[in-house]
Parts: C-alpha cells; structure tokens; sequence
C-alpha cells in the first residue's frame, strides 16, 4: 500500500511539494491554517504564478471533474496527523524584522500543533530553510510531545526549487538531500522519491547539520557569484571594459561556468537576500562569524547596483533630479516566470525613483497585482507600451522574454525620449541603438 503524505504549510513551497507528491503517485493532504488558502486550493486555483503548478494541481485535486482525487487540504491537524505517514513542513522561515536572524516562529509553531496528535509511528520531514542546530532541536521536542515518543522521528529533506521551475524542480530534482538519524527514515524517504530515483537522481544521506547547512550554503554560492560579477562590471565602468565580453570568457572555463554571470542590478526574491543574512547571523551564534565575512560585501555589492541604477537614471534624465521626470520600469519581479515581488531590485529601484519626485510607471506581465499591494502610490500600466509613453528614460529591469521581443521602433514612436538602461544585459545593443535609442548597460561601454 503506497504512502500517505500530508503537506504542512502551502505556499510556494508546500502547495508545489502537495500537487508533485500526488503526480508522483501518492494520496496527499494538504494542511494550512488560512482558510481562504484552502479554499482556492480545493478549488484547484493556486495564490501565485508558478508555470504549470495549476495544471498540475487541477490534474489532482478531489472534487475537480477528471482529476486522480488523490489531493485534498484542510485546516485540521487533527485530520493530518490521523491521515498520514509521512509529515512535510513546508512553512515558511522569513527574516526576522530588524534583524538579520530568521523568524523561526512558523516552523515551530507547527511542530507544537503536529506532535502532540501523533499517536503511530510517523517521520516527519522539515523542508524549511533553518539555521543549522535546528533540526536536533526540533527532533527532541517531536519526541518529547508525541504520544508515541521515539516513533515519531525526524528527517531534514532541503528544497532547492527555481521559481519559474519549481513543477519540474520537485519531479525531477538534479539531487535529493536527506539528514536522517535512522535507517527507517532513509527507507521511507527513497519510498517517497521513488520515481526521481528510478530517472537518476542522486540521493545524498548526511546528517542533520550537513542537510541544514546544504540549502544555505549552495544559496550563499550562488549569491557571491552574482556579486562577483556585478562587482567586475563596477570595474569594467571604471576602465571602459565590458562585462559582457568578460563573463563570457570566463565562462567559458569550465571551473567557473557560464550561469549567473549576466552582470545587472542584482538579485532579490524571498530566498536569497534572507538566506545569507540568516546565515551569517547563525555563524555568529556558533562563534564561526569570521568564515562569512565575505558574505557581507556579497550582500553590500547586491543592494549597491539598485542604487547605481538609480543614479544611472538620474544621469539619463538630465543628472541633477527626477522632478517633473518621467519614468517607464519594463518589471517589477525579482526574476522572470514568476509573480514574486519580494525584496525586488526593480520595484526597489522604482520606488526610490519615486521618493526622488520622479514620475514611475511600471509594467510586469505577470507580478502587477503583488507590485501594487507593495507599492500602491507608483503609477501602472497595462501594457509596456502604455508605460513607456510619453517616458524620458525607460528602465528594463526584469528579463521576461516579453520585453526581450519588444519592438524598439514602436516603443520609440511611443516615448517621450529613446533612452534605454538595460539593468538585467538582457536587451541586443545593436537592435536599439539602430533604432535610434541611447543604450546603457551596467559594466558596458556607453557606446
């Protein structure tokens, strides 16, 4: 008989972890403590864009004419705990406010609400980006308030999801880490990734520190190089150089590779920015702050290119002020294929050109919804024509191919001047500028 598997926490993490666990086979049920949640997931509507995860969720979902039904959510832990085998918590880990520390408050706050019901065996499973040392912790509390005592036991399984391929990233995962302190829990967890198993995935076992630590550390690696680059297009403007011409030559070394070295005004999103700070706040506590030092230039490269954006655009309006200046930003998501605005260079950079006295109007395919709810005093557009009509200076800020395609002859009849600041080096040079566009890039030549 094929495992039951309960879900707790759905948002991006958990309802995309729910809906593959039910296309991989199994029955699943869903848990989160937002009823309005629920509802428009039973409903097979998901509360972000994700490419694919409603598909997916329609596909599975009980009471969705056609679909397996092996997909249900509810609000009761007492449901879950009495459904299940397998317990994944996916809640979520936000940066504590004021501090760089992560709000541990969500993944405790259901371990408290889980243990106490669990009255059979059953491994429940964190998916939740935690400080190292958290996972022992949490072990014990699950033992010490489960009925059952040591047949609840724990295993650390990190996600390593893309937004914009989270769907693929769960069925066919480029490596599955599990921290297990039993061979049960390694036996259930293979049970469970049974399918990508059988297509190749690799399937590293460690213990709970180095699965805590796993996370952290490939986003830490993937932030300095992003920096690193940004930092030699600070260099390549100060020596007329082009980053671009850099970053593919280097890249071309196959110790570095080609990925995240596409200079632009730097990464955002909920994972990275909060993932590193915790980080280093966690080094701290074990008295290991020296070995990431680093990562606070890595994060002071990051914020320093939404300002040079900024001044960028100051420069293209005239240099002395955006008073009385308009201003088109093409994105408002910290990345392409998602709806995601959170610590968003774009809408960051638009909402400090706001502040200025700038006139900002912003369009993003998909993330204008959660841009207004963010910053609801900047002007918006319907299309990227709209936006840049009338514009002084157009600012491309999020590389969805939509923008990529545009036309610069008719956006040019449209604006008020063809000046372009390409912050993501995602737009052809020679394309605008034989348009009759100024084009700037961070790290290129004017020219």
């Amino acid at each position: 008989m094929a495992l039951r598997i309960t879900v707790i926490g759905t948002g991006y993490l958990g309802a995309t972890h729910a809906a593959a666990m039910a296309e991989l086979g199994f029955e699943v049920l869903g848990l989160d403590i937002v009823p309005e949640k629920i509802e428009m997931l039973s409903a097979g509507r998901v509360p972000m864009y994700e490419p694919g995860l409603e598909e997916i969720l329609k596909k599975h979902v009980a009471g969705i004419e056609g679909s397996s039904g092996r997909l249900r959510f509810t609000t009761s832990w007492e449901e879950v705990a009495e459904f299940g085998e397998v317990h994944f918590v996916c809640t979520n880990t936000p940066q504590k406010h004021g501090e760089y520390a992560c709000d541990m408050s969500y993944v405790e706050s259901a371990f408290d609400s889980l243990a106490p019901l669990l009255t059979r065996p059953a491994l429940v499973v964190g998916k939740s980006t935690v400080p190292v040392g958290s996972a022992a912790r949490l072990a014990a509390r699950l033992v010490e308030l489960a009925p059952v005592g040591e047949g609840a036991e724990l295993a650390w399984n990190p996600e390593f999801l893309r937004e914009g391929f989270a769907v693929n990233d769960t069925l066919h995962p480029d490596r599955i880490v599990v921290g297990v302190e039993s061979e049960r829990a390694e036996k259930l967890l293979r049970e469970v990734y049974a399918g990508p198993l059988a297509e190749g995935s690799p399937f590293v076992v460690t213990d709970f520190p180095t699965a805590e630590l796993v996370k952290t550390s490939a986003n830490s690696f993937l932030a300095t190089k992003i920096s690193f680059i940004n930092a030699m297009a600070e260099v390549c403007e100060a020596a007329d150089g082009d980053v671009v011409k850099l970053a593919e030559a280097i890249g071309h070394d196959e110790r570095i590779g080609k990925k995240f070295l596409r200079a632009g005004i730097g990464f955002g999103g909920g994972c990275l920015p909060k993932d590193i700070r915790a980080f280093m706040a966690r080094a701290g506590e074990l008295g290991a702050d020296q070995a990431l030092t680093f990562l606070r230039e890595v994060d002071s490269i990051n914020m320093r290119r939404r300002g040079h954006m900024v001044e960028l655009a100051r420069e293209a309006v005239g240099g002395s002020s955006f008073l009385g200046k308009r201003v088109a930003v093409l994105g408002a998501t910290f990345k392409p294929d998602s709806d995601d605005v959170r610590d968003s260079p774009a809408l960051n950079v638009a909402g400090q050109i706001h502040l200025q006295g700038g006139q900002v109007t912003v369009f993003d395919p998909k993330g204008m919804d959660n841009a207004r709810r963010l910053f609801p005093t900047l002007g918006y557009a319907d299309t990227a024509l709209d936006a840049v009509r009338g514009a002084d200076v157009v600012l491309h800020l999020t590389e969805w191919r939509e923008f990529r395609e545009l036309d610069p002859e008719a956006l040019g009849e449209a604006a008020g001047r063809r000046i372009i600041l390409d912050g993501r080096n995602a737009l052809d040079p020679a394309v605008w500028r034989g348009a009759g566009w100024t084009y700037r890039a961070m790290g290129r030549p004017k020219a």
